[in-house]
């Protein structure tokens, strides 16, 4: 069993900065694909960004292209997600996900063995 906790979540203003971060509770984290998902308010839940197992190939959503950026510290058993530019509609909270494979995360989230708790981001002024 594979728990991921997130951090780093808060209220910032708009076009501001956050780094959220998910932790792994496994030995073997650089066997796992990563994710990022959110949901807003009464909003499915939408794909963010991606992250092989490696960190060599990355996938990000084209709402959020321009301004976030995923990365991971396999020996921290991390993986990262840099915000900027933060805006209203960016408020939602953002899920880590992991899959135990070589591939991108898809964006309907297929095959996601596990989900974090959640972090909430809140942007506004």
């Amino acid at each position: 069993q594979v728990q991921l906790v997130e951090s780093g979540g808060g209220l910032v203003q708009p076009g501001g900065s956050l780094r959220l971060s998910c932790t792994a509770s496994v030995r073997t984290f650089g066997s796992y694909a990563m994710g990022w998902f959110r949901q807003a308010p009464g909003k499915e839940r939408e794909f963010v960004a991606a992250i092989t197992w490696s960190g060599g190939a990355t996938s990000l959503a084209d709402s959020v292209k321009d301004r976030f950026n995923i990365y991971r510290e396999n020996a921290k058993n991390t993986v990262y997600l840099q915000m900027n530019s933060l805006k209203p509609e960016d408020t939602a909270v953002y899920y880590c996900a992991a899959k135990g494979t070589q591939s991108l995360l898809t964006s309907n989230a297929s095959g996601v063995q596990y989900w974090g708790k959640g972090t909430l981001v809140s942007v506004s002024s």
